[in-house]
């Protein structure tokens, strides 16, 4: 081979290794929505958890309220409740961070909300968790002197990190729900 040949060649090592790399890979590639390795469909699975009433902190009331309904219909997206094959059981809590204050007034003229979910996913009929997880999101608000414009921006803050937390757990739950075969769900 003359040294011209070789410099041809040289750049095709890599995407040759890389073509065969993706090419071993791609059996490995599951859909997330897709059918299960036990057969079942991830839909149907999602839509045979029930969520549990949450209780909250004095003042988290709302968020807990938020994230239940929101957890709620992104698992069932709506559909009549249908027979149920785990229970699951969350906790809330929220935070409020402050970081822009007027020098003059002493008021803060933004605020970010940071909202934590803890989950535990078991049987319906009881028993060892089959999953345990954490989800957190947050959304900025600006405050403003009216007080009215301020409350209605920090609830539309909370309904926006309950609808974060609620596809953060969605993908969670699927995520274990398509694996179950090997994980042992």
């Amino acid at each position: 081979m003359s040294s011209p040949d070789v410099k041809r060649r040289a750049p095709l090592l890599p995407v040759v290794l890389t073509l065969a790399v993706a090419l071993s890979l791609g059996g490995c590639f599951r859909p997330l929505y897709g059918t299960t390795s036990a057969g079942t469909s991830v839909r149907s699975d999602l839509a045979a958890i029930e969520v549990a009433p949450m209780g909250a902190a004095v003042g988290q009331e709302r968020m807990a309220h938020y994230l239940r309904n929101e957890t709620v219909f992104a698992l069932n997206g709506g559909a009549p409740a249908g027979d149920k094959r785990y229970r699951l059981e969350m906790t809330v809590s929220e935070r409020v961070q402050t970081a822009i204050v007027d020098s003059s007034t002493g008021n803060a003229q933004s605020a970010t909300l940071i909202g934590t979910a803890n989950y535990t996913l078991r049987p319906y009929t009881g028993g060892d968790p089959i999953l345990t997880g954490k989800a957190v999101a947050s959304a900025s608000y600006d405050r403003s002197p009216q007080r009215f414009a301020s409350l209605r921006a920090a609830r539309d803050a909370e309904i926006l990190v309950a609808k974060q937390l609620a596809e953060q757990i969605k993908t969670q739950l699927a995520a274990r729900m398509a694996n179950r075969q090997v994980a042992g769900l």
